[in-house]
């Protein structure tokens, strides 16, 4: 009887038909492809995962960064719905910023010449290094307050604390008269039929054509003020017209907010003692000192669908989406994240760029209204430095296309920028300009703000319907052979859920996405090898529940790279051939091989394996389950023989099988085992006609 072997072609395809993808794999789980120079790839079992820290988090785990210090003490910072936290040494700590929202009397006094501004806040207790965004504009001594202010002096008085007054260009707002407990937040004024809204706000300082911005929103006269107008004109230096989205039905006037204040408090520490500082330039905050036990202020712990990290030298950058920004630095003893109150209130997401040191925040506001296609940056090495001067290095710029930017990182020397339209580059080219932006490309905007990654001096994302690839010929589409598996049942309506997960030790990058009907978390996975351009597949299982991960770093300061399961626990890959110590359900599926192309049955009596059956140098103990699927028609419901066990010592096997098409499937389900395919053979004859 004649022998044939079986030599696969690497890759998974489900894009065929199984009776069209023969001697390829049509289905996977948990497997990768090794690249072979005759054969082109092997397929293996992936690797498997422990857990990186023995606790769950106890919220879903959205973001991951690891970084170190200039002690070379290494940390992992970990972005969850409910807490921002550090991993380090086998512990975690709780650094979640805090934040307290009071709606008070306006009671602000200020002295003339001088733009030192005490606030009274009844009630309210601020400590040192606290931070208030004060959300609606308070006219007071010739001055107007609005945005966000390092609190300082706090007890001076009962329930007072002083901010300094700035202008646009960030010099100090002196106040022309002496006021003791007054101010005042704008006041609107209706007419019926009408859609202009008159406001005083006295020394407003706008201009005709001016962006006037409502944080909080106010209904007058059935007109619902919310966002940015346009000034439409100016009528003196207090009074100032704009024009509302609807018309009034009644004329009547009110107060922003009903007449009080806004503000939002950003929880900081104290005491701390004067005249010590971080030792890093440009914080300006001040320090803890050696043996001072720093005590937090009280507030509410933020949550957040969403975090965006990165770090800055030694210090922890963290910004909650629709949130401003934080850092945190391992050795200023800092019990809590602060926030930098001189960076955007708002932003969807922000990161490190290089060469020159700078955050680069994007979705992000000038004036507490967010701009979802608005990039900010602060100067370069002073993260307290947003606003641009000629005598510094920050800036803005505003993509002129697109509804909103999806995702920024920093790739290379370059900054990238997706928005759901197309792709941008923001290339340092110093002052005046200090980037250049480039259009790369159109119609490959990002699916999800965290589905794009820089690996290896490229650049690979999921796009709406496809994926691409980004390198020295610019922006080109990635074929995709297991197209049908992510994007025909892809949850819509999560597809900020979906998260990338380069792999730089074995050359992939996989997409862990939701799918409709698993409640708008991730449930499977995409995975592409670029070293052999081949793509495979999978998804949670019974057997193994949390395959598809909510957060995701490559290899980094902390080895092999660490993804967070939706079941809150944090773990490392490729440290282990099992899934957190259970067995890991391992397997690939043949489409149909054709045993003849006529009429005419095969009959296969015995099969020999050829495996590699565990780690180089390691126990060859793997237990393989092999099942043969044979039919005589594509469509028809194929008959099922084995599984048959297989180990090192299996010689060979007898399924006894006639048939015109047949498929393999090769499983295991054991603990600690490891696989690789090798060449399968086979001995067959001609039995009979269909």
């Amino acid at each position: 009887m004649p022998h044939q072997s079986l030599k696969l072609i690497p890759g998974v395809d489900v894009n065929k038909t199984p009776a069209l993808n023969e001697a390829a794999i049509s289905q996977s789980q948990l497997i990768r492809f090794i690249p072979d120079r005759t054969l082109g790839g092997l397929v293996q079992k992936l690797g498997g995962w422990v857990k990186y820290y023995s606790s769950a988090i106890g919220t879903t785990i959205r973001a991951l960064w690891a970084w170190e210090d200039t002690n070379s003490n290494s940390y992992l910072g970990v972005g969850a719905e409910g807490s921002l936290q550090v991993v380090t040494g086998g512990g975690a700590s709780t650094i979640t910023p805090q934040k307290t929202t009071v709606n008070v009397a306006v009671s602000v006094s200020t002295t003339a010449g001088s733009n030192a501004v005490v606030i009274t806040d009844t009630g309210r207790n601020v400590s040192s290094y606290d931070s208030v965004d004060i959300q609606t504009q308070i006219s007071v001594g010739g001055i107007v307050l609005f945005g966000q202010y390092q609190c300082y002096n706090p007890g001076g008085a009962a329930n007072t604390y002083t901010i300094y007054a700035t202008d646009a260009l960030g010099q100090p707002a002196l106040a022309t008269t002496t006021v003791t407990n007054g101010g005042a937040v704008p006041s609107f004024a209706t007419t019926s039929g009408s859609a202009g809204v008159s406001i005083t706000l006295a020394n407003h300082g706008y201009l005709a054509g001016d962006t006037f911005p409502c944080l909080i929103a106010t209904t007058i006269g059935g007109v619902t003020i919310y966002g940015n107008y346009i000034v439409s004109s100016v009528t003196s230096s207090s009074v100032f017209v704009i024009t509302a989205n609807t018309t009034a039905t009644s004329t009547t006037s009110g107060s922003e907010n009903s007449g009080l204040a806004h503000y939002v408090y950003y929880k900081g520490v104290g005491p701390l003692p004067a005249g010590t500082g971080y030792g890093i330039g440009g914080y300006g905050r001040g320090g803890y000192g050696v043996g001072t036990a720093p005590t937090l202020s009280g507030g509410t712990p933020i949550t957040a669908v969403d975090w965006t990290l990165d770090n800055w030298g030694q210090v922890l950058i963290a910004c909650p989406l629709n949130g401003p920004i934080y850092e945190w630095s391992p050795t200023a003893g800092q019990p809590i994240a602060l926030v930098i109150p001189q960076a955007p209130s708002v932003n969807s997401g922000a990161f490190v760029a290089m060469p020159q040191r700078q955050i680069v925040a994007w979705g992000s506001t000038t004036n507490g209204i967010q701009d979802p296609l608005l990039i900010r940056w602060c100067d370069v090495d002073d993260f307290n430095q947003w606003t641009a001067l000629i005598t510094n290095q920050a800036g803005s710029y505003r993509i002129p296309k697109g509804s909103r930017i999806v995702q920024g990182i920093q790739a290379g020397q370059q900054g990238l920028i997706w928005t759901d339209l197309g792709l941008w580059a923001m290339q340092y080219v110093g002052p005046p300009y200090v980037y250049q932006f480039n259009e790369l490309g159109t119609g490959c905007g990002l699916i999800g703000r965290k589905a794009a990654t820089s690996i290896n001096g490229a650049v690979y994302w999921m796009g709406a319907s496809q994926f691409f690839k980004l390198s020295g010929n610019g922006v080109e589409p990635v074929r995709c052979p297991v197209w049908d598996v992510v994007f025909q049942d892809l949850d819509t309506s999560n597809l900020d859920r979906i998260r990338v997960a380069p792999n730089s030790r074995f050359g992939e990058i996989a997409w862990h996405f939701p799918t409709i009907g698993n409640g708008g978390e991730n449930y499977g996975y995409v995975k592409y090898n670029f070293v052999l351009d081949q793509w495979d597949y999978g998804f949670n299982s019974t057997a193994n529940p949390y395959v598809a991960r909510s957060a995701w770093i490559n290899e980094s300061v902390l080895g092999a790279p660490i993804g967070a399961g939706l079941n809150k626990y944090i773990y490392q890959h490729e440290t282990s051939s099992d899934a957190d110590g259970t067995a890991m359900d391992s397997y690939f599926q043949t489409g149909y091989f054709v045993l003849s192309d006529a009429d005419v049955k095969t009959f296969i009596d015995q099969v020999w394996p050829d495996m590699k059956w565990g780690y180089y140098g390691g126990t060859q103990g793997a237990n393989v389950l092999l099942t043969f699927y044979v039919t005589d028609y594509p469509g028809q419901t194929p008959t099922a023989y084995g599984p048959f066990t297989l180990t090192q010592a299996t010689t060979y096997v007898t399924p006894r099988f006639r048939g015109r098409l047949v498929s393999l499937r090769i499983e295991s389900n054991d603990i600690g085992s490891w696989w690789r395919l090798g060449n399968f053979r086979y001995r067959l004859q001609p039995d009979g006609r269909f």
